[in-house]
């Protein structure tokens, strides 16, 4: 239960602490006598760790970045000339979060299925070439032809998440780009396709209220007891609700209406969040067991086997993160995901499916994503366990992929559950997305709750570290934002210097186990705060006001520089 305590900096915090950056002359800590870093600077970059300490997490985010970066591709495709990454939308959604930092064309690939959007409201959600039987899976109104590009665009029919991520890759290009113009144009093509999974029969159960697919693993795209070359729903069809399918239509309803409300609408806004209320009161209704979501709900079949109720499956780390768990419910998710780690067989809880099936179309227990263990599903999970009160086992999470990076020299899509070897079968760049999502948003704590960061929400957890000092670097170069962080940990105080364009920074900082925040002090003068408790661990809360900082449009925006120090006590 989160409970607030609200009160002001006692009057001796007003000082400054000692040897911090506002005294006379700046902090510097003493050089080591060890290399912290690579040669030429490989790790700088957005986003970026330095340390005096060691450079493990800076060359992870490196390498993670260097990861995401293999997946870059240009495509020539009606005339038009498109960076992908890679040349499926979902896959180009989800490494998003982590190219969005870098990547100075968000928009080419994503307009292209937003302009071939179907009458019906449904997207196409990849490019192939015209000899890659993909567009012979479908039935032909799922395929369109470019012969003289020599490929084809295919929305393969048993896929129930295109509509909702294309909600998500818009909203996100627009935190980077703040092109109110842009995203105004196409909000009507975003809710059709929303409308269109919630309405059309192949797509949604009325008898339950949420969307259905063809039985698949998770949010995967073949189907049980069918070829892998039949991707299309037919009569005789099995299908299933899945939870993921459902959270993500969940947070596409919430972002619509957030831009509804955003311009002016505030009744399809509301509409918007009726319909949410909806999806979510069912999710809980029929896919919750008590202690996460349900793999499938079955409807006109089966099953394989008679596990699904307690079957785990990788959109539940999703369903967190998309907002539909409340806190507790969150954590018992997350406690789930910690039991099974104690009895599993695999070296890492971060399932596809768990436990697998037997045989799933021709994917036997442990291979591929009937088993396998992936990348992605740990990034969620650390993602998640950072926003929950669970820090030290996000920050767990984190120390384990950055070992199997160092050994392997990369991060792997999906992993052998009992050697950790590659298993392959997809891009990379989508884990490390997600894991460098996990370090920005959740480690660091630097999040976008705005635009163009005009409001900023900066919850630093590096307590849960072993960092006593650093520099966190982050930022979009597309609309040449930058946030700077300086950290310094003493034994007792925080100490923050913030350097970010944000009219508003929602303050929400981890402090140290066992202690309490005895004041807040920003710019040397004393800070209202509340004491906020997540589970076993403490925040301070408070709030950062300044005015809106100019800039000329060519040059990177001007920011504010402040000076924040948390002051400890023994709890």
């Amino acid at each position: 239960m989160t409970t607030f305590s609200s009160r002001s900096a006692p009057a001796e915090t007003t000082a400054k602490p000692e040897n911090t950056p506002a005294d006379s002359d700046p902090f510097v800590p003493a050089l080591p006598n060890h290399a912290t870093g690579t040669y030429n600077m490989v790790e700088s970059g957005f986003p970026a760790m330095m340390s005096l300490s060691d450079s493990r997490l800076g060359q992870m985010i490196f390498s993670l970045r260097k990861t995401i970066l293999e997946d870059r591709r240009l495509l020539f495709v009606d005339g038009r000339v498109m960076m992908a990454s890679i040349n499926w939308i979902r896959d180009h959604v989800h490494e998003m979060k982590g190219f969005m930092h870098w990547e100075h064309d968000l928009t080419g690939f994503y307009q292209f299925f937003l302009d071939h959007q179907s009458p019906e409201g449904w997207y196409f959600e990849l490019i192939k070439q015209l000899d890659d039987p993909h567009w012979r899976f479908v039935t032909p109104k799922f395929a369109r032809r470019f012969p003289m590009d020599h490929a084809a665009a295919v929305r393969l029919e048993i896929e129930a998440d295109i509509e909702y991520l294309m909600v998500e890759g818009a909203v996100r290009i627009y935190r980077v780009t703040g092109d109110d113009a842009w995203i105004c144009s196409i909000l009507p093509k975003l809710e059709k396709g929303i409308d269109y999974l919630t309405h059309d029969p192949d797509r949604w159960d009325e008898e339950h209220g949420l969307v259905k697919r063809p039985f698949t693993i998770d949010t995967w795209d073949f189907t049980f007891g069918r070829s892998g070359d039949n991707r299309r729903i037919e009569p005789d069809t099995p299908m299933s609700v899945m939870h993921g399918d459902n959270s993500g239509v969940y947070q596409a309803m919430r972002q619509l209406a957030w831009l509804r409300g955003r311009f002016g609408d505030p009744e399809k806004a509301e509409a918007w969040n009726r319909r949410a209320d909806m999806i979510r009161e069912n999710m809980f209704r029929y896919l919750w067991n008590g202690r996460f979501f349900i793999h499938q709900l079955h409807l006109n079949h089966a099953g394989a086997d008679h596990l699904e109720s307690s079957r785990l499956s990788l959109s539940n780390a999703y369903d967190i993160n998309r907002g539909v768990t409340t806190p507790e419910q969150s954590c018992a998710i997350l406690h789930e995901y910690r039991r099974r780690l104690q009895t599993t067989s695999a070296f890492a809880e971060w399932f596809s499916v768990d436990p697998p099936y037997r045989d799933f179309s021709g994917h036997a227990a442990g291979t591929y994503v009937n088993g396998g263990i992936a990348s992605y599903a740990g990034g969620e999970l650390a993602a998640a366990a950072f926003r929950n009160g669970m820090e030290a086992y996000g920050w767990d999470i984190l120390q384990r992929m950055e070992k199997l990076i160092r050994r392997d020299g990369g991060l792997y899509f999906l992993y052998d559950p009992r050697t950790g070897a590659n298993l392959g079968g997809g891009p990379s760049g989508w884990g490390a997305a997600a894991v460098l999502s996990a370090i920005d948003e959740g480690l660091a704590g630097i999040e976008d709750l705005d635009v163009q960061y005009r409001i900023l929400g900066f919850s630093p957890r590096w307590v849960v570290t072993d960092y006593r000092e650093l520099r966190y670097f982050t930022g979009c170069e597309l609309s040449k934002i930058l946030i700077d962080l300086y950290f310094i940990r003493k034994e007792n105080s925080l100490w923050f210097r913030l350097c970010a364009p944000s009219e508003e920074i929602r303050c929400h900082v981890l402090l140290p186990a066992g202690k309490k925040c005895a004041g807040v002090t920003a710019d040397g003068r004393p800070a209202e705060y509340r004491e906020n408790r997540m589970g076993d661990s403490a925040y301070a809360d408070f709030t950062l006001r300044t005015e809106p900082q100019g800039r000329d449009a060519r040059s990177w925006k001007i920011n504010r520089v402040w000076q924040i120090t948390c002051h400890l006590a023994d709890a």
